[in-house]
């Protein structure tokens, strides 16, 4: 995987937030940077899928996709938040075909 570098300025009480999340998880600023950005970016990968599948504009597969997730791991986390994404029987029989494919 190629490293790339990126910059960004933060407000002090961010820095402070990020000082202690230093201290807490034993890791160096970088290492720090590098976990909290893929766990926020995990987090809006998952949001952006579960509302994509609440609206109905994707299949359950692909919401699953989205997310980085297998089906089985989307599903629970589909049922944790407790989103209804089924809506008729045509929307079943679509998620069912593009399963299969």
């Amino acid at each position: 995987m190629t490293e790339i570098t990126i910059s960004s300025r933060i407000s002090q009480e961010m820095a402070r937030d990020l000082e202690m999340f230093m201290r807490e998880e034993s890791l160096e600023k970088s290492a720090s940077i590098r976990k909290l950005l893929a766990e926020g970016l995990k987090k809006w990968k998952e949001e952006k899928a579960l509302k994509l599948l609440k609206e109905g504009r994707v299949s359950f597969v692909k919401a699953a996709e989205m997310a980085d997730m297998s089906v089985w791991e989307f599903a629970d986390l589909v049922r944790k938040e407790d989103i209804v994404w089924i809506k008729s029987e045509k929307m079943i029989e679509e998620n069912i075909t593009k399963a299969l494919q």
